[in-house]
C-alpha cells in the first residue's frame, strides 16, 4: 500500500490557522533521504513520519532541510491523525518513541489533546551579541537551554512588532529563538514567537516544543501550574500549559485540512 498523508492545523480548530504540518503514514521503516526529501517537497516546518511499532508508534520529524529531536506541533497533528482517521480509539491514550524519549497524547474534550513532553527549563545565559541586534528589541532577560534561546521583552506590542533579520538570527548558536512577555489578553499569560532559520524556518507559526521552556520560565515568574499561552504569529495560535515537575502538558486542537495517497 502506498504511504498516506494528509496535511493538519495544529493549535487551531480553524483551517488556515495555527501551524500546518503534513504526516505521512508509513508501514515500514523509510530511507533518510527519503523522508528528507519528502519533507522539503511538502515545504512545511515540519513533516512527521509515524509507523506502528510494538508498544505505540515510532515517530520522527523533518523540516525541509534537517531531522529534529523535538516537535510538538507535528506530535499533536500525528495524534489528530491517529484518533480522526480512527487508528487509535479515542479512549486510548498515544504513545511516541521519538529521539527525545517516550512521548505521550491523550484525547479530551472539545477535541483538545495533550501532549506529556520533557521540561526543558532554561538557565540565565549572556545574549550573544548578534542575538540581539538580529531581533532589534531590548530584552529584559536572556536565558537558554538545550535546544534554544529565550528572550524576555517588556510587552506583547514588542513580541508582535519584532521583524528580525533573519541572515544575523541564523548565525546564532542554537536551533531557534523564542521571544515572549506577559501579558496578551484577559485569558492569555504569555505570548511568545519563535525563530528558526538554522534549521530552515524563518518563523515558526506556533511551536508547540518551545512551551516546554515557556511554561516552566512563566511559571516561575507567575507562580501558576497552569498557564494559557498565545502564538502571536501571522497565523497564531492558543496552548494549554500545564507545568507538572520534569514534563510539561502542552495542549491544542487540530484540525485536517487534506487527505491522500502517494505516487
Amino acid at each position: 500500500m502506498a504511504p498516506r498523508i494528509w496535511q493538519v492545523d495544529a493549535f487551531t480548530a480553524h483551517p488556515f490557522a495555527g501551524n500546518p504540518a503534513a504526516v505521512c503514514l508509513l508501514d515500514t521503516p523509510a530511507d533518510d533521504t527519503w523522508m528528507q526529501a519528502l519533507a522539503a517537497e511538502m515545504n512545511l516546518s515540519e513533516t512527521a513520519f509515524v509507523r506502528p511499532v510494538a508498544g505505540g508508534f515510532d515517530l520522527r520529524w523533518f523540516t525541509p532541510q534537517v531531522e529534529v529531536d523535538l516537535c510538538g506541533h507535528a506530535t499533536l497533528a500525528t495524534a489528530h491523525v491517529l484518533w480522526s482517521e480512527g487508528l487509535l480509539p479515542p479512549g486510548q491514550a498515544a504513545r511516541f518513541h521519538t529521539k527525545s524519549g517516550l512521548l505521550g497524547a491523550a484525547l479530551g474534550e472539545g477535541g483538545w489533546i495533550e501532549l506529556d513532553f520533557p521540561a526543558e527549563p532554561a538557565s540565565p545565559a549572556p545574549a550573544p551579541p548578534s542575538l540581539v541586534a538580529a531581533l532589534g528589541a531590548r530584552p529584559l532577560a536572556v536565558a537558554k537551554n538545550r535546544l534554544d534561546y529565550l528572550v524576555e521583552v517588556a510587552t506583547p506590542g514588542e513580541v508582535a512588532a519584532l521583524d528580525p533579520d533573519m541572515a544575523l538570527l541564523k548565525q546564532v548558536a542554537c536551533r531557534g529563538v523564542m521571544v515572549t512577555s506577559q501579558g496578551g489578553g484577559p485569558e492569555v499569560d504569555f505570548v511568545s514567537r519563535f525563530f528558526a532559520p538554522a534549521v530552515g524556518v524563518a518563523e515558526d507559526p506556533v511551536t508547540g516544543s518551545a512551551h516546554c521552556c515557556l511554561g516552566p520560565y512563566w511559571r516561575s515568574r507567575l507562580g501558576k501550574d497552569a498557564l494559557n499561552a498565545y502564538q502571536a504569529s501571522a497565523r497564531g495560535g492558543h496552548l494549554r500549559v500545564r507545568v507538572l515537575g520534569q514534563r510539561v502538558g502542552i495542549a491544542g486542537q487540530a484540525v485536517t485540512v487534506f487527505r491522500g495517497e502517494l505516487a
